[in-house]
Protein backbone atom coordinates (compact mmCIF):
# COMPACT_ATOMS: atom_id res chain seq x y z
CA UNK A 1 0.00 0.00 0.00
CA UNK A 2 2.82 2.38 0.92
CA UNK A 3 4.40 1.92 -2.91
CA UNK A 4 1.02 2.57 -4.23
CA UNK A 5 1.02 5.46 -2.52
CA UNK A 6 4.36 6.83 -3.78
CA UNK A 7 3.90 5.83 -6.83
CA UNK A 8 0.85 7.76 -7.23
CA UNK A 9 2.41 11.13 -5.41
CA UNK A 10 5.37 10.56 -7.76
CA UNK A 11 3.69 10.81 -10.67
CA UNK A 12 1.66 13.59 -9.56
CA UNK A 13 4.87 15.50 -8.63
CA UNK A 14 5.91 14.95 -12.45
CA UNK A 15 2.64 15.13 -14.07
CA UNK A 16 2.17 18.79 -12.32
CA UNK A 17 6.07 19.97 -12.63
CA UNK A 18 5.76 19.67 -16.53
CA UNK A 19 6.30 22.72 -18.95
CA UNK A 20 5.13 23.51 -22.01
CA UNK A 21 5.55 25.88 -24.71
CA UNK A 22 6.26 29.40 -23.60
CA UNK A 23 2.56 31.77 -24.59
CA UNK A 24 2.98 34.86 -26.85
CA UNK A 25 4.14 37.90 -25.04
CA UNK A 26 1.35 40.37 -23.96
CA UNK A 27 1.25 44.05 -25.20
CA UNK A 28 3.58 46.45 -23.55
CA UNK A 29 2.27 48.41 -20.49
CA UNK A 30 2.28 52.37 -19.67
CA UNK A 31 5.08 53.86 -18.06
CA UNK A 32 4.23 54.49 -14.49
CA UNK A 33 2.03 53.11 -11.63
CA UNK A 34 0.09 50.62 -13.93
CA UNK A 35 0.21 53.27 -16.63
CA UNK A 36 -2.43 55.19 -13.88
CA UNK A 37 0.26 58.06 -13.05
CA UNK A 38 -0.77 61.66 -13.63
CA UNK A 39 -4.44 60.67 -13.34
CA UNK A 40 -5.48 62.74 -10.50
CA UNK A 41 -7.54 65.97 -10.58
CA UNK A 42 -7.42 69.05 -8.36
CA UNK A 43 -9.81 71.76 -8.53
CA UNK A 44 -10.71 74.93 -6.36
CA UNK A 45 -14.06 76.66 -5.17
CA UNK A 46 -14.61 79.27 -2.99
CA UNK A 47 -18.27 79.25 -1.83
CA UNK A 48 -20.79 80.63 0.76
CA UNK A 49 -22.73 78.04 2.71
CA UNK A 50 -26.79 77.85 2.85
CA UNK A 51 -28.07 77.41 6.17
CA UNK A 52 -30.88 74.60 6.47
CA UNK A 53 -32.91 75.50 9.69
CA UNK A 54 -35.02 72.18 9.58
CA UNK A 55 -31.97 70.07 10.00
CA UNK A 56 -29.73 73.04 11.37
CA UNK A 57 -26.73 72.88 9.30
CA UNK A 58 -25.16 74.32 6.48
CA UNK A 59 -24.54 72.90 3.11
CA UNK A 60 -22.73 73.78 -0.14
CA UNK A 61 -23.25 71.30 -3.40
CA UNK A 62 -20.08 71.86 -5.34
CA UNK A 63 -20.30 69.87 -8.86
CA UNK A 64 -17.53 67.91 -9.77
CA UNK A 65 -16.23 69.24 -13.16
CA UNK A 66 -16.73 67.02 -16.66
CA UNK A 67 -13.12 67.51 -17.41
CA UNK A 68 -12.62 65.00 -14.66
CA UNK A 69 -11.99 61.80 -16.22
CA UNK A 70 -11.11 58.45 -14.56
CA UNK A 71 -11.56 54.54 -15.90
CA UNK A 72 -13.93 53.99 -12.98
CA UNK A 73 -15.76 57.53 -11.49
CA UNK A 74 -17.80 55.22 -9.15
CA UNK A 75 -14.53 54.19 -6.94
CA UNK A 76 -12.60 56.99 -7.31
CA UNK A 77 -11.19 58.22 -4.39
CA UNK A 78 -12.34 61.70 -3.52
CA UNK A 79 -10.45 64.31 -0.55
CA UNK A 80 -12.20 67.99 0.33
CA UNK A 81 -9.21 69.89 1.61
CA UNK A 82 -10.52 73.60 3.14
CA UNK A 83 -7.96 76.40 3.15
CA UNK A 84 -6.70 78.17 6.41
CA UNK A 85 -4.76 81.34 5.83
CA UNK A 86 -1.74 81.33 8.78
CA UNK A 87 0.48 83.82 9.73
CA UNK A 88 3.91 84.11 7.84
CA UNK A 89 7.06 85.05 9.16
CA UNK A 90 8.04 88.65 8.26
CA UNK A 91 4.55 89.12 7.95
CA UNK A 92 1.19 88.45 5.87
CA UNK A 93 0.15 84.86 5.27
CA UNK A 94 0.84 81.51 3.93
CA UNK A 95 -1.86 78.86 2.94
CA UNK A 96 -2.54 76.02 4.72
CA UNK A 97 -4.61 73.13 3.49
CA UNK A 98 -6.65 71.00 6.40
CA UNK A 99 -8.09 67.38 5.13
CA UNK A 100 -11.83 67.46 6.20
CA UNK A 101 -13.18 66.74 8.29
CA UNK A 102 -12.56 69.56 10.44
CA UNK A 103 -13.55 70.23 13.95
CA UNK A 104 -13.63 73.34 15.80
CA UNK A 105 -14.39 73.98 19.31
CA UNK A 106 -15.78 77.36 20.20
CA UNK A 107 -17.56 78.30 23.49
CA UNK A 108 -21.39 77.55 22.16
CA UNK A 109 -19.99 73.93 21.49
CA UNK A 110 -18.17 71.94 18.47
CA UNK A 111 -18.91 72.35 14.43
CA UNK A 112 -17.53 69.92 11.89
CA UNK A 113 -16.65 70.59 8.51
CA UNK A 114 -17.85 67.11 6.38
CA UNK A 115 -18.45 66.07 3.52
CA UNK A 116 -19.97 63.85 1.07
CA UNK A 117 -19.76 62.79 -2.61
CA UNK A 118 -21.34 61.08 -5.97
CA UNK A 119 -20.20 60.64 -9.52
CA UNK A 120 -21.04 64.17 -10.14
CA UNK A 121 -20.80 66.38 -6.97
CA UNK A 122 -19.68 66.80 -3.12
CA UNK A 123 -21.43 68.30 -0.77
CA UNK A 124 -19.58 69.86 2.12
CA UNK A 125 -21.66 70.50 5.30
CA UNK A 126 -20.65 72.73 8.46
CA UNK A 127 -22.70 70.40 11.27
CA UNK A 128 -22.82 71.41 14.91
CA UNK A 129 -24.09 70.39 18.66
CA UNK A 130 -25.80 73.74 19.01
CA UNK A 131 -28.12 75.82 17.14
CA UNK A 132 -25.96 76.78 14.15
CA UNK A 133 -28.57 79.68 12.88
CA UNK A 134 -25.81 82.27 14.44
CA UNK A 135 -22.94 81.02 13.35
CA UNK A 136 -20.23 83.54 12.44
CA UNK A 137 -19.63 84.38 8.70
CA UNK A 138 -15.93 83.39 9.01
CA UNK A 139 -16.92 79.88 8.82
CA UNK A 140 -19.75 80.22 6.38
CA UNK A 141 -18.67 82.93 4.12
CA UNK A 142 -15.42 83.12 1.37
CA UNK A 143 -14.59 79.42 2.41
CA UNK A 144 -12.08 77.61 -0.31
CA UNK A 145 -11.61 73.98 -0.53
CA UNK A 146 -9.22 72.04 -3.00
CA UNK A 147 -10.99 68.86 -3.96
CA UNK A 148 -8.98 65.79 -5.17
CA UNK A 149 -10.31 63.12 -7.44
CA UNK A 150 -7.78 59.95 -7.70
CA UNK A 151 -8.56 57.04 -9.58
CA UNK A 152 -9.04 54.39 -6.69
CA UNK A 153 -6.24 52.01 -8.48
CA UNK A 154 -3.80 55.12 -8.31
CA UNK A 155 -4.97 55.61 -4.71
CA UNK A 156 -4.51 52.36 -3.32
CA UNK A 157 -1.20 51.49 -5.53
CA UNK A 158 -0.41 54.78 -3.04
CA UNK A 159 -1.54 53.98 0.17
CA UNK A 160 1.67 55.03 2.18
CA UNK A 161 0.63 58.71 0.98
CA UNK A 162 0.08 61.39 3.88
CA UNK A 163 -3.15 62.13 3.06
CA UNK A 164 -3.82 64.60 5.94
CA UNK A 165 -0.75 66.79 3.74
CA UNK A 166 -2.04 68.39 0.49
CA UNK A 167 1.52 69.20 -0.30
CA UNK A 168 2.56 65.56 -0.50
CA UNK A 169 -0.70 64.39 -1.98
CA UNK A 170 -0.28 67.03 -4.76
CA UNK A 171 3.44 66.13 -5.33
CA UNK A 172 2.74 62.30 -5.09
CA UNK A 173 0.09 62.15 -7.63
CA UNK A 174 1.81 65.14 -9.87
CA UNK A 175 -1.79 66.68 -9.48
CA UNK A 176 -2.07 70.59 -11.03
CA UNK A 177 -4.75 72.97 -9.76
CA UNK A 178 -7.19 73.68 -12.29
Amino acid sequence: MKKLLSLIVLASLVLVSCEGDRGPQGPPGEDGLDGLDGLGYTYERTINFDYFADVNYYSQIIDIPDAVDTFEPESDAVLVYRLELQPAEGGGTVDSWSLLPQNFFLEEGTIQYVYNHTVADIEIIIDGNFDLSDLETRFTEGQTFRVVVIPSATFQANNDVDISNFGEVQERFNLSID
